[in-house]
């Protein structure tokens, strides 16, 4: 919890340390780093890490249409790992979230968004979960073109009535286009 109002504060602290621009209405490719720490009954050793790519399309003054693709590794830590390991089992899995969903500009360069989409296993048999992601985030301009943005979200899959929810942190370089 700690770690959660930690980065609450940092992405707050670096939004109101930036201009006040609007990061709205702008066509942007962004790339970025993503670090997950599981909640509720997943949370005892394991994690996720990966990157992804995202597009957004403005539609309106400070609302982007988005979408997005990356890679996560779903692995095992601390002793889930070495039992793991010890019975054969794998300790990391592959997965693959597409997702689609707005991103809406407030109060300068803060934002909410919403995703909805597909998280593909990469393994055997690991099959497709529903992918639903709010997010809040803070976007600021480091050039004309470039801005950083970094976002903390919740992040849950759904799969033949089991779920499995994530606090997920991303840090990203965006192009605009």
């Amino acid at each position: 919890m700690k770690k959660l109002v930690l980065s609450l504060a940092l992405v707050a602290g670096l939004g109101f340390a930036a201009s006040a621009q609007t990061e709205g209405a702008v066509r942007k490719l962004n790339i970025g780093a993503e670090a997950g720490l599981p909640v509720g009954d997943n949370s005892k050793d394991n994690m996720l890490a990966g990157g992804s790519l995202q597009f957004e399309q403005p539609i309106a003054k400070s609302l982007n249409l988005t979408v997005s693709g990356g890679y996560l590794s779903h692995f095992l830590t601390g002793d889930s790992k070495d039992i793991a390991k010890a019975a054969g089992f794998p300790t990391s899995e592959g997965i693959v979230p597409l997702k689609a969903g707005v991103k809406y500009y407030f109060g300068g360069n803060f934002y909410a968004a919403g995703e909805v989409g597909a998280a593909i296993s990469t393994e055997n048999g690991g099959g497709t979960a529903l992918a639903l992601a709010p997010t809040l985030g803070a976007s600021f301009s480091v050039s004309d073109k470039s801005s950083l943005d970094f976002g903390l979200r919740y992040e849950n899959w759904s799969k033949d009535g089991n779920s499995f929810g994530f606090m997920g942190l991303r840090a990203a370089f965006a192009f605009g286009l």
